[in-house]
């Protein structure tokens, strides 16, 4: 009997449901491609063929990623409306994120407060919540009370409306719900762009963000090590570069000031200055240049180098 007939006779003749049903156990707990399964039955010789209506009408369900994301910019912001939408037809998407914003709380979590969690109006398919701690607080929460059924399979933080480059990636909020995920042996990425305009148009990312997501939920990432990606202030983009960080300081940091009642205040301001300019392998010279600069960071801080020098001096 011809493959193409075969497959319809099986489809179409109701005799067939009881040696399905044998299999259904199997493909159950099996994940499969889109569009199409291929299953060995072997009955003279032929091959049976579920389509993926077929594997609805049994309820063999393609079982998609599923994407938890947070920021530090808050729920509302336009950012994380742009990453869901951007990264919607990977997987399962939800929310959770600060009720507003949290920038440079780095991976603070709240240790002296109780927390609250509320739902807010979808992003499209997506549900979303609200926290009023940090980012982190954010990720913990979601992941204990949200996540009870089903663990994610990556967690992305922003898009941030704000460069998280170089030294800035130690005080940014977008960083710490990315390191915490990292913590928690999930492959996580971070994004932002150097817009710090809420309203910017960041369409732009849209097929990159795709690009490197897909990449990380198709290949994941080496154990604590997440991805800094950084997008320039710009429309068009050169392409994409790995690159270490810069080494960077902020100075002038404090602008003192003199109230009517008698006291003084600060307010914390400061200038970047990059303090390795002539380096063409970092993400300062590669955001400069045009470029997409990706930053694998690690959350293990040990100097290894140095520490065989003090074991050896010891």
């Amino acid at each position: 009997m011809p493959l193409l007939s075969s497959f319809t006779h099986i489809l179409n003749n109701q005799m067939w449901d009881s040696l399905l049903q044998r299999y259904i156990f199997c493909v159950k707990h099996s994940i499969f491609k889109p569009f199409f399964v291929l299953l060995p039955v072997h009955f003279n010789d032929v091959f049976l063929i579920l389509s993926k209506e077929t594997t609805k009408k049994y309820g063999i369900m393609e079982k998609k990623p599923f994407i938890l994301i947070s920021n530090d910019d808050g729920y509302h912001s336009n950012g994380i409306h742009k990453l869901v939408d951007f990264v919607s037809g990977l997987g399962d998407v939800l929310v959770c994120a600060p009720e507003s914003a949290r920038s440079g709380y780095s991976c603070a979590f709240s240790a002296a407060d109780f927390l609250r969690l509320k739902r807010r109006k979808d992003i499209g398919e997506a549900e979303v919540w609200s926290c009023t701690g940090t980012p982190v607080d954010c990720v913990k929460l979601a992941l204990d009370q949200l996540c009870e059924n089903r663990h994610p399979d990556i967690i992305l933080s922003g898009i941030n409306h704000g460069d998280n480059s170089t030294v800035n990636s130690h005080y940014s909020g977008t960083m710490g719900a990315c390191m915490e995920g990292c913590m928690k042996y999930i492959p996580s990425v971070a994004f932002s762009s150097c817009f710090y305009n809420e309203d910017a148009n960041l369409e732009p990312l849209r097929p990159y963000v795709e690009r490197i997501v897909g990449k990380v939920l198709d290949k994941g990432l080496p154990k604590g090590t997440c991805l800094n990606v950084n997008f320039p202030a710009r429309e068009k983009f050169e392409g994409i570069k790995a690159c270490r960080m810069t080494w960077g300081s902020w100075i002038n940091e404090v602008d003192k000031r003199h109230h009517l009642h008698g006291y003084d205040y600060y307010w914390m301001v400061g200038e970047y200055r990059n303090d390795e300019p002539d380096a063409t392998d970092t993400d300062q010279w590669a955001l400069n240049h045009g470029y997409v600069a990706i930053t694998p960071t690690t959350v293990d801080v040990t100097d290894f180098k140095f520490l065989e020098q003090l074991r050896c001096d010891t």
